[in-house]
């Protein structure tokens, strides 16, 4: 026996250690997949600012004496350095924090071109605006800060290579060649963060949904059924609206599950909120009260139609037969209770409609047991099968 307490101990430590590699590895996947996006996002504000901005900078280089290699430099900077960022962020294992780079890159050349072009006010205020919009928009406050550090530093080498000089006025030419700059740059960053808006959007109603919705049927869950049943109520108390909701429970469910497995359980429960979706109208509400429980609200509907609606539904899923398991039978009992004034809220009605599901279950079940809104007793209706 001590013999194997080691093997034991040496299993469980490999199983935490694979439990941890597989989390991270998740984690690091999860990571990867947002800087992807992140960097598509930048690729094309990058690719345009880049390039009208170097329509600016070079209207402020024009005048001045520079060597060949700052108008090199300047032709990479504008048409090539875009798409390399994009390369070097997509294919890193860190997308989001190679695009950081890029981004204090980008803030380093600003600043270095805007100490070449030697202080012009016009296009300095133009180049370092565009940056600092971009930066704020990328990463808030933080990356702003970093930026604009970068473009001290960018500053700097230009000082330390070429020297120290201000040109206080901008010429007419260099007028126009900011235009295109302040006009098109904030057009493209603000259509980017307008999509990026709608699908924030978007992300926020699925998630809403997800969160109103069972996972294992789609229907609601039980706070979303009992949130749409108190406005349900509300409604019938005010426009007197005839209403009716029905209570459903599926007979021995349990040894279902114990004899045929969970699985064939859950696909008993898909049946029935697949059936209740096919027999309900599009204004019903129907949800999975718990377990094996459903629920369903039947707006502006009377007793008599909302029980024809729950005895073609116990009918139907008397017929159902499932295919690995043919000899399974499955059966319904209803608890069906129409809206009555008397009610003082809705968990009155709500629980008229339980009480007549327990009348349904204890008297022979499948069946459908009808709770009478106004005596609140119970009158079943047994059907024959």
């Amino acid at each position: 026996m001590s013999a194997e307490l080691p093997m034991n101990g040496s299993s469980e430590i490999n199983t935490a250690v694979c439990f941890r590699m597989n989390l991270a590895q998740d984690i690091m996947e999860n990571q990867r997949g947002k800087g992807l996006s992140f960097a598509r996002r930048i690729y094309l504000p990058r690719t345009i600012g880049m390039s009208i901005g170097s329509i600016s900078v070079a209207a402020g280089l024009y005048p001045l004496s520079l060597p060949s290699w700052v108008w090199v430099l300047l032709l990479f900077n504008g048409l090539v350095w875009p798409h390399v960022a994009y390369q070097l962020s997509t294919r890193s294992s860190f997308p989001y924090k190679a695009e950081r780079r890029n981004l204090l890159y980008d803030s380093l050349s600003g600043g270095f071109w805007v100490a070449t072009f030697q202080f012009n006010p016009l296009i300095t205020v133009t180049i370092l605006s565009m940056m600092a919009m971009n930066n704020v928009a990328a990463g808030g406050q933080r990356l702003f800060i970093q930026g604009s550090l970068a473009q001290v530093a960018g500053g700097a080498v230009s000082l330390l290579l070429l020297g120290a000089a201000f040109t206080p006025s901008a010429t007419q030419m260099q007028v126009w060649a900011c235009l295109p700059m302040l006009t098109f740059y904030p057009l493209a960053l603000g259509m980017v963060c307008y999509r990026l808006a709608i699908k924030l959007s978007e992300h926020k109603r699925a998630l809403s949904a997800l969160s109103r919705t069972d996972s294992l049927t789609g229907l609601l869950n039980h706070g979303a059924w009992k949130d749409s049943l108190q406005m349900q109520f509300q409604q019938c108390r005010e426009h007197q609206q005839p209403a009716a909701i029905a209570l459903i429970d599926i007979d021995h469910f349990k040894p279902i599950n114990d004899t045929y497995g969970h699985i064939v359980g859950d696909s008993v429960l898909r049946q029935l909120s697949a059936e209740l979706k096919r027999n309900l109208r599009e204004c019903d509400l129907a949800g999975r009260y718990g377990g094996d429980e459903f629920c369903v609200i039947l707006p502006d509907m009377p007793l008599h139609k909302a029980r024809d609606v729950m005895e073609r539904l116990r009918e139907v899923l008397h017929d159902y037969r499932h295919h690995q398991v043919p000899e399974l039978r499955v059966s319904l009992s209803i608890g069906l209770a129409a809206f009555h004034p008397s009610f003082t809220d809705a968990i009155a009605w709500l629980d008229v409609a339980d009480k007549a599901l327990y009348t349904a279950k204890n008297t022979g079940r499948n069946k459908i047991s009808i709770a009478t809104g106004e005596t609140h007793r119970n009158a079943e209706v047994t059907l024959a099968i």
